[in-house]
């Protein structure tokens, strides 16, 4: 293996050798909500013509849990590697800035797919679960995933203790995925706050994402890709500016 190749086997076997909390955990709070929230809603609520609410939460809810998972993968193993000094011994190597871009990002992508692949087979126990444009489940899957990951190495790089890094999380992603339409669809806001939503780049990913499940969405899925996309583009220039230029790497 080369560089990155290194580099990323040792980002995945990180968060592997702890699966029953990085992936089992996340797996089973999604599950949690499955139950609750379809449980409490589910004769109550109706969001699209032929489809459960507990079969639309599914998509959302495995979102959310592989966007989640993208950004703690990242951020936590900077931070991590930043507070215990062992973060000299990468520096140390002649890996490039994108190796380092390519292994962190690549490492958050794979937990988080795996984290929805899990959320997914656990679901299919509770709700039948319908597949209409797989290739749309795929790239929102992935954009999503490589977005919030290089969010996280933003994340990461910029904190300098792992306060900074929780507020950033429950002050930024957590409200910011919440108020996505994970529960719900934005039609079913005022209209103020539909424009508000149409602001959030976590709707986009999250409607985009169902939109392969269900063939309807609150938006065009070429709309949601690209707004996804451009958003995806900005934060990766951000991060491979911030690692070729060492901030708060070499401090």
């Amino acid at each position: 293996m080369n560089g990155w190749q290194t580099l990323l086997y040792k980002e995945v076997l990180r968060f592997w050798k702890v699966a029953f909390q990085t992936v089992a955990g996340p797996v089973l709070t999604a599950m949690l909500y499955l139950l609750i929230f379809g449980h409490a809603l589910e004769s109550h609520v109706k969001v699209y013509d032929q489809v459960s609410y507990t079969a639309f939460l599914v998509p959302g809810l495995a979102m959310m849990s592989l966007l989640q998972n993208a950004f703690a993968n990242s951020s936590s193993s900077l931070i991590m590697s930043k507070m215990m000094g062992n973060l000299v011994f990468l520096l140390l190597t002649p890996l490039s800035y994108m190796n380092w871009y390519v292994a962190y990002v690549g490492a958050a992508v794979t937990r988080g797919l795996v984290v929805g692949v899990g959320v997914f087979a656990v679901s299919a126990l509770f709700t039948d679960l319908s597949f209409v444009a797989p290739w749309w489940i795929l790239t929102f899957a992935v954009m999503g995933a490589a977005l919030m990951g290089t969010l996280g190495l933003i994340a990461g790089l910029w904190a300098e203790k792992f306060d900074q890094l929780a507020a950033f999380q429950n002050f930024v992603v957590m409200p910011m995925t919440f108020l996505s339409g994970v529960f719900y669809s934005i039609h079913s806001l005022p209209p103020l706050w539909q424009k508000v939503s149409h602001l959030n780049p976590f709707f986009y990913m999250i409607d985009g994402f169902r939109f392969g499940f269900f063939g309807q969405s609150d938006v065009s899925p070429w709309l949601s890709f690209s707004v996804v996309g451009g958003v995806l583009a900005v934060v990766s220039g951000i991060a491979i500016y911030l690692l070729r230029t060492g901030y708060k790497l070499r401090t």
